[in-house]
């Protein structure tokens, strides 16, 4: 993982999405590690945001706007020449999706077709790497775990929206960037957790906000079973993937899962039992009868391809990714700096 962070030491990277949850992870980590970042995206829209937390407005080079003013994108993109595009500016709420499907399909197809765009117009060599989502796959309620190959679909507004991405992605790359000096890969990762989201609908950060006010959380679907993983694993992946498309041109500008281990998916109900258990705090939580839009019930990855053909494995089992989690958000609320709380993850990680 050391010789991953190194590779992309003084190489100039382009995070659109930088101000939200993953994007402000992977900002901080290759900040850090001396890569030349350059942020596109809104202004966070959560409070507190990890973004300002870590100082990242004062620390990279940020342009704030949306990612459907093309003009502005293609501009701040070609000015720049970047070696890597990180493409994770998105509507990433399922929920959110069904009152708001106008903005989450613009933003989750057309703001990716204007990132593939402006990097027809690159000059130089540039690997992008296009973040969608697990839910991508047409969900059978099934026990099977998803594979790259397997059929797209999305019965939400955010899930298809997603699922058309990856066909935008696919064209793109069979029409324009073929034995060309840009190169995609699309990449879809499980339930991402890790300290620092804030963001509304998601369950640690209702978990978080339930402790906070000293409330029980209400839950929709206890027995739902999602494939949670910590932030940094599938960050590494990402990188990782980056690196081998640069070093190996026309080998992995593909499709890629990036999950937990298949026997270490966990229901809603198993991480909020973890989570409390590591708050020292009995699980009790209130069902929410009023759930009128639906949501899948089970969902697995099969990350046999990253494993086998990237050399990629989750480095953290499930229950210590919560737990790690867990004393993220336990220690903030203590005192500690979320830019301190990070760096420990990280080193630990690492280690």
């Amino acid at each position: 993982m050391k010789d991953t962070l190194d590779y992309f030491f003084k190489k100039k990277i382009l995070i659109t999405g930088h101000t939200g949850f993953k994007g402000s992870w992977l900002s901080y980590l290759l900040n850090e590690n001396g890569a030349i970042i350059k942020g596109y995206s809104k202004e966070p829209n959560t409070e507190p945001s990890l973004y300002y937390l870590l100082d990242l407005n004062n620390k990279i080079s940020s342009t704030i706007n949306d990612i459907n003013s093309y003009l502005i994108l293609e501009k701040e993109i070609l000015d720049f020449e970047p070696d890597f595009i990180f493409h994770l500016a998105a509507q990433p709420l399922v929920r959110y999706s069904y009152s708001n499907s106008l903005e989450t399909h613009n933003t989750n197809i057309i703001g990716t077709a204007n990132v593939l765009e402006a990097a027809r117009k690159l000059k130089n060599k540039c690997n992008i790497i296009c973040i969608t989502t697990d839910k991508v796959y047409k969900n059978q309620e099934w026990d099977f775990s998803y594979r790259e190959t397997d059929e797209l679909g999305g019965y939400d507004p955010y899930s298809s929206s997603k699922a058309a991405a990856e066909l935008l992605i696919s064209s793109y790359r069979q029409s324009f960037f073929t034995n060309s000096n840009v190169q995609i890969a699309s990449v879809r990762a499980g339930n991402v957790i890790g300290g620092g989201d804030w963001s509304e609908d998601r369950l640690i950060p209702d978990i978080v906000r339930s402790i906070s006010n000293n409330t029980n959380i209400e839950i929709r679907n206890p027995n739902s079973i999602r494939p949670w993983q910590h932030v940094l694993d599938p960050l590494f992946g990402y990188l990782k993937l980056a690196m081998l498309m640069s070093k190996f041109p026309g080998k992995y500008d593909q499709a890629w899962n990036f999950g937990p281990l298949n026997n270490d998916v966990k229901t809603v109900h198993e991480v909020l039992d973890i989570f409390y258990k590591a708050n020292n705090i009995k699980s009790v939580y209130k069902l929410n009868t009023d759930n009128n839009v639906h949501e899948a019930g089970i969902l697995k990855l099969d990350i046999s391809k990253s494993t086998s053909k990237l050399n990629w494995t989750p480095i953290l089992e499930t229950k210590l990714a919560i737990q790690l989690t867990a004393n993220w958000y336990k220690n903030y609320m203590k005192g500690a700096t979320a830019s301190e709380l990070v760096n420990n993850d990280i080193k630990y990680f690492i280690k």
